[in-house]
């Protein structure tokens, strides 16, 4: 027998949940699916949210050849044959077949490359799906060859759909007397997954044996995970839980934490670039200003973890951690370009100031384009007080220095140059 999370995937865009902003009424792959013609794509989401689901929907609403390949088994061999056999039926289809790739960002760059002249030539099309940023792991030429779409953890609304879907609907669940008395645990435990949240229904339901009533609590559903600990999952829930609690142990300077919890991923085998990447975010976003410094050992950490890989990557994955988690910590630079993004977004595209633009031809110098602009190194100690932001914003400040030693000596440093034009 099928596990319940096959037995209820939808074949139809009115059985799918979730993605609506995607899906719904008006959503972009609707529209490509009624129009029956659709371009390569990358879905981009977490685990459990319908990646694999809606490629093969597409599929099927199309009538179109369906390959899937998966990037953990897949060879460069593998990716030539299935286009050869691509090739062959794109004759019998007035669509090109459909290649799904799953976790197409543990592709290499060669299989990578395998792929680029029949997606560019319309031998397939393809469908990718991941569940890390494609901007670092799939190669350039053929992300730009495939819109990007982003999909969402579900709702609590949506699990709670597909949970009444599950037992009113599969053929097993729906012959046990179920109660559902609280659910609270569910979605917690299900973290926004479908899969996750379908896999702990089946394990508590059969838990209780075959033809007993079932009454699903909290503490019911608590006691059965417990009972049957989910190992780590690369792509599962315990990864995301895990690398969150890396992270804020790292900005909350708990260097023996965060070890621990950089053991537990090294332990689980995890990708070791994706915790080199995570050390790198961390540096910029959580120790930002206060040192530096964070930034370059990050990058060199990921530049050794490449060189070296396991089991000696985690010795700079280890050094980088307890750097990260005993430096001083600010995200001030954080804060400033988050600001500033919402700053464009309610201002919109304001003019530049006339003496800020550059004048590479004669009309643009007539028009005042680069004129009274001061050149600061021209002046005492590289500087001259003078606008740079639009008129609009001109007395608009977004870099707030916070409490350490190194930006409080950019702020003495700004304050002494800018003078009462900038309240640092």
């Amino acid at each position: 027998m099928q596990p319940l999370a096959e037995r209820l995937r939808p074949t139809t865009l009115d059985g799918y949940i979730g993605q609506q902003h995607l899906v719904g009424p008006g959503g972009v792959l609707r529209k490509m699916i009624e129009t029956g013609r659709i371009s390569s794509f990358i879905l981009w989401g977490p685990p459990g949210v319908g990646k694999t689901t809606l490629a093969q929907i597409i599929a099927h609403k199309l009538e179109t050849p369906f390959y899937t390949l998966s990037a953990v088994t897949s060879g460069v061999k593998d990716v030539r044959e299935v286009i050869e056999k691509a090739k062959s039926n794109r004759f019998f289809s007035q669509n090109s077949p459909i290649l799904f790739i799953d976790e197409i960002h543990r592709f290499s760059k060669s299989q990578q490359d395998s792929l680029l002249g029949a997606v560019e030539q319309g031998v397939v099309t393809l469908i990718g799906a991941t569940t890390e940023n494609p901007s670092f792991e799939v190669i350039r030429p053929l992300l730009s060859r495939c819109q990007l779409y982003v999909l969402k953890s579900l709702e609590k609304e949506d699990l709670l759909q597909l949970l009444q879907r599950a037992l009113t609907t599969d053929v097993i669940l729906r012959e046990r007397l179920i109660e559902v008395k609280e659910t609270t645990a569910l979605l917690r435990y299900s973290g926004g997954d479908a899969r996750k949240l379908l896999n702990i229904l089946e394990l508590v339901v059969e838990s209780e044996g075959e033809g007993q009533p079932v009454v699903i609590t909290d503490e019911l559903v608590t006691n059965r995970l417990q009972q049957n600990p989910l190992a780590y999952d690369k792509e599962g829930e315990m990864h995301y839980d895990i690398i969150s609690a890396f992270i804020k142990s790292i900005r909350g300077s708990d260097p023996d934490a965060a070890i621990y919890w950089l053991a537990r991923m090294v332990e689980g085998g995890e990708d070791p670039a994706f915790i080199a990447r995570r050390l790198v975010i961390s540096a910029s976003e959580d120790i930002g200003l206060a040192n530096p410094n964070a930034l370059l050992l990050a990058n060199a950490c990921f530049d050794t973890i490449m060189k070296i890989g396991w089991p000696e990557g985690r010795i700079p994955l280890a050094e980088t951690t307890i750097y990260l988690a005993t430096s001083p910590k600010s995200n001030s630079a954080y804060c400033a370009i988050n600001d500033a993004l919402e700053l464009v977004r309610q201002t919109g595209n304001l003019p530049v100031p006339l003496h800020l633009r550059n004048a590479p031809t004669k009309l643009m110098k007539q028009l005042g384009y680069g004129e009274n602009y001061k050149y600061a190194h021209d002046y005492p100690g590289n500087f001259v007080r003078q606008q740079f932001m639009p008129d609009a914003l001109k007395a608009k400040q977004l870099w707030q220095p916070q409490l350490n030693a190194a930006e409080q000596k950019h702020k003495e440093r700004m304050k002494s140059l800018w003078g009462e034009l900038k309240k640092y």
